[in-house]
Order: C-alpha cells, then sequence, then structure tokens
C-alpha cells in the first residue's frame, strides 16, 4: 500500500509502541544516531514493513544514489531514503517502531504528516528520535543532552542525567517532529549525543552503548549493549595507545581535559581553536 510517501508492505500488530528513529546526514556524527537504530534493528530482529518512497523526500543532486559496479556490470544502484522496522516485544517490555534512514531533503512538513499518520494508526504514542554532532568533549566523556515536548518528559530525562539543549541556530528534522508532534498530541524526546571532533572517522561504541541503555530504560525494553561495550574497550585501547605515541593528538587532548577541569565552555572552545588542525582517528588506526 503507497500513502504518498511512504510505501507500506503490511501493518504490524503492536501494542503501544513507541518509535526511534535515527537519521544519517548532518545529525549523525560518527555514525551514533543511524548507527544505533542499526544496532536496535539487528539486535532485536526487527521486521521490516514499509519504505519511504526517495522521490519524495530527496534530492538525488545532494544525496546521489550508490552503486555498485563490478567488471563493467551494473550489479546494483540504492538510491537515498529509509526503512521502518517493527519489534513485538511481548507485555514485559514496550513495542518497537523503528526507523533508520536519510534525512530528508524536501517537504519536511509532509514527511512529518505522513511520519504522524503513520505512527496514529500503529498507535505510538512516544517518539524519540536520535542525534550526535561533534563537540569539544573527551573520549571518555558520555554527555548526552536532549529536548522535550512536556516537563513530565523533561523531569525524566533530567533524572536518567541527560542535560537541557540551549540552542539558536540551524536545525535539523528532529526538531520539526518535536514541533509538529507535541502539536498533535505526541510525547517527543530528542537525544543528542555529543562526540570528539577528534574522533573523526571511527565509530564512537562507547557513546553507543550508553545511549542504547538510556533507550531502553526511557522506553521499557531489553537491549544486551554487551556487544558495544566490547567494541569500545578494544578501541579504546588503541585510543590510549596513539595517544601516548602522538604528541599532537596528546596535546589537543590535554588541552581539552584542562579547560574541562576548569569548567570554562569558553576555554573549551578556546582549547579547540588552538588546534586548528581536526585529527582524523583513521588516519592513525588504518595500516599504512
Amino acid at each position: 500500500m503507497i500513502e504518498n510517501g511512504i510505501s507500506i508492505y503490511e501493518y504490524p500488530a503492536l501494542n503501544s509502541p513507541i518509535l526511534i528513529a535515527g537519521f544519517d546526514g548532518w545529525g549523525n556524527a560518527l555514525n551514533v544516531s543511524k548507527g544505533m537504530v542499526t544496532y536496535l534493528i539487528r539486535k532485536l530482529k526487527a521486521k521490516h514493513f514499509a519504505d519511504i518512497n526517495p522521490d519524495v523526500f530527496y534530492r538525488y543532486d545532494e544525496l546521489r544514489p550508490m552503486v555498485d559496479i563490478d567488471g563493467g556490470e551494473l550489479v546494483s544502484l540504492q538510491p537515498p531514503g529509509g526503512s521502518f522496522f517493527s519489534v513485538q516485544n511481548g507485555n514485559e517490555s514496550s513495542d518497537l517502531v523503528i526507523l533508520r534512514a536519510d534525512e530528508p531533503n524536501l517537504r519536511w512538513f509532509q514527511f512529518v504528516e505522513e511520519l504522524f499518520s503513520l505512527g496514529k494508526k500503529l498507535g505510538i504514542h512516544t517518539i524519540i528520535t536520535l542525534g550526535s554532532m561533534y563537540d569539544n568533549v573527551l573520549h571518555t566523556d558520555r554527555v548526552i543532552s536532549g529536548i522535550a515536548s512536556t516537563k513530565e518528559l523533561s523531569e525524566k530525562l533530567k533524572a536518567h542525567n541527560v542535560s537541557a539543549v540551549s540552542y539558536q541556530g540551524p536545525s535539523a528534522i528532529h526538531s520539526l517532529i518535536n514541533s509538529e508532534g507535541k502539536k498533535k498530541g505526541f510525547n517527543c524526546i530528542n537525544l543528542w549525543c555529543h562526540c570528539p571532533y577528534y574522533l573523526q572517522g571511527t565509530s564512537h561504541f562507547g557513546l553507543l552503548s550508553h545511549l542504547g541503555s538510556l533507550l531502553a530504560s526511557l522506553g521499557m525494553f531489553e537491549l544486551d549493549v554487551q556487544e558495544l561495550k566490547e567494541s569500545w574497550n578494544e578501541l579504546n585501547e588503541q585510543i590510549q595507545q596513539l595517544i601516548q605515541k602522538n604528541p599532537e593528538l596528546q596535546e589537543a587532548i590535554n588541552e581539552l581535559r584542562k579547560a574541562k577541569v576548569k569548567g570554562s565552555w569558553e576555554n573549551m572552545k578556546a582549547s579547540l581553536n588552538k588546534n586548528d588542525k581536526v585529527i582524523n582517528i583513521r588516519d592513525f588506526l588504518d595500516p599504512k
């Protein structure tokens, strides 16, 4: 069944589900947002039930279709877009709808309208959107900030050590989902993970593990994050070795650590500005 911009193959039977949405693009630093929903889909054995129509919401000249060409033969072509998945957890845990998608380029209001229409049909009451940004933080930090559509949800986030967002500037699709969803009676939460600049080029499994545990607690479902913890332990050992061997990386991290101890946001920003070159950790992790 095609409903404008969403192709629905079947409506899953779900019991009061929550929606968790992760987008690639502007708000997906270190692949935390899209990586988290990908992990949920795999770990919870989620079932695919709908797709976003790429012709409606995406510009191919900005998000070009990805191709696989082998020996002069076009094997596959994958346009931008996104898919919906469902998880039936039974009586003990909340059922889930998971959206994994590229952030739309076009018709944001139509996109959220169709998202809410699908949400009403599936009985969704809460929408949690995931984002991640580069920030002046350390790789050992676990900083998540959030936006909530009600005071009760804000208090709930505060109880989970999620700091309140204060920000003025360009927005992502997350903000429109929150704004319009509140008008339509949905509980809306935006979670933003703060990623260190110097880890560009890898995945922050430590933040993914922390975010996964937070989502399981907020959404009242079970999620095993041991795999993410083990991946982080392995990566963290490599990072520590690199810090010891590389003076440039060591200086950048030491400056951030000093600014953090002083507790000054301005010092944190200044510490990054002193090191104009943003270090891509993959330059050191990959074999030469």
